[in-house]
C-alpha cells in the first residue's frame, strides 16, 4: 500500500489527549497532527525523532495531517496508524500472502457476529468450507527484543476472543490475526505482565481451536504491505 500522495516528515514533540501531536518542522515551524492511535503507544513515542504524517485536502476535516510513521533512535519503523492494519490484512489475503487465509471465495468487512453485540473484522466465505472469522489486531509494543499485545488493559480484545471461541464452537474457523507494524518485531506473544486476563483467555482460545497467526510488515517512508510471516508464542 503506497502512501499517496508522499508522506512529509517533522519532528516529534509531544503526544497528548490520545488523537493530537505536535511536531516541528524543518523550518521551525509546529503543527498539530491527529494521532490514529487509541492505544496507550507503550514505546513506540520518540520525541526528538523524525515521525511522517499524510495531509488530506477535506476542507471538513479540523486537522489536515495524520500521523503515519515514528523513527525509532536506532532507525526502525513502526506504523502508528492501528486502524490501517484491516486494510492491510485485506490486501495480502487478497494476494494470496498470508498462505493459511487462501482458497476462499469473497472477503466481507465489519461484519455483525458472536452473541456479544460484535463486528468481525474480515469474514472470508467459500462454497463447501466452513466461513473464517478473523480479528485483526495491529502489534506494536516492543520490549527486550519481544512483541507483544495488548499495549494497555484490552476488555475489547477479550470480548473478541470469547466472540472467536463461539464461533468455533459453531463450527466455523477463527482465527486472531496479529499485524506487526513494527519493522523489529520479530515474535509476537500476549502480554501477560499489562493484561493478565488477556494472556489467559487466549490460552483457553487456542486450546478451544481458536488459530493464531501474525504477519510482518515491510515499511518505508513510502509504502507499508503486510509481508512476513512471524513467530507467534501463546
Amino acid at each position: 500500500m503506497e502512501f499517496a500522495p508522499p508522506l512529509q516528515q517533522g519532528i516529534l514533540l509531544r503526544r497528548y489527549k490520545r488523537f493530537l501531536a505536535d511536531v516541528q518542522l524543518s523550518n521551525g515551524s509546529e503543527i498539530t497532527l491527529h494521532c490514529p492511535n487509541t492505544g496507550s503507544m507503550r514505546n513506540c513515542l520518540y520525541p526528538g525523532e523524525t515521525v511522517w504524517f499524510s495531509t488530506s485536502d477535506n476542507p471538513k476535516r479540523k486537522y489536515a495531517h495524520t500521523w503515519e510513521l515514528m523513527t525509532t533512535p536506532n532507525g526502525s519503523l513502526i506504523g502508528i496508524h492501528s486502524s490501517q492494519a484491516n486494510a492491510l490484512a485485506e490486501d495480502a489475503i487478497n494476494k494470496g500472502i498470508i498462505s493459511e487465509l487462501t482458497g476462499y471465495d469473497s472477503l466481507s468487512r465489519e461484519v455483525k457476529y458472536g452473541d456479544e453485540n460484535s463486528r468481525i473484522d474480515i469474514l472470508l466465505q467459500a462454497a463447501q468450507k466452513p466461513a473464517c472469522y478473523i480479528e485483526v489486531k495491529s502489534c506494536t509494543l516492543l520490549e527486550d527484543g519481544q512483541g507483544y499485545f495488548p499495549d494497555a488493559v484490552s476488555l475489547r480484545g477479550q470480548k473478541h476472543l470469547r466472540e472467536l471461541m463461539h464461533m468455533v464452537s459453531l463450527g466455523h474457523r477463527a482465527v486472531l490475526l496479529f499485524v506487526v507494524q513494527h519493522s523489529e518485531i520479530t515474535c509476537v506473544a500476549p502480554a501477560a505482565h499489562i493484561d493478565p486476563e488477556y494472556a489467559k483467555l487466549l490460552k483457553i482460545a487456542v486450546l478451544s481451536g481458536v488459530e493464531v497467526l501474525a504477519y510482518r510488515c515491510e515499511i518505508s517512508p513510502t509504502e507499508i504491505n503486510l509481508a512476513y510471516p512471524c513467530v507467534v508464542r501463546v
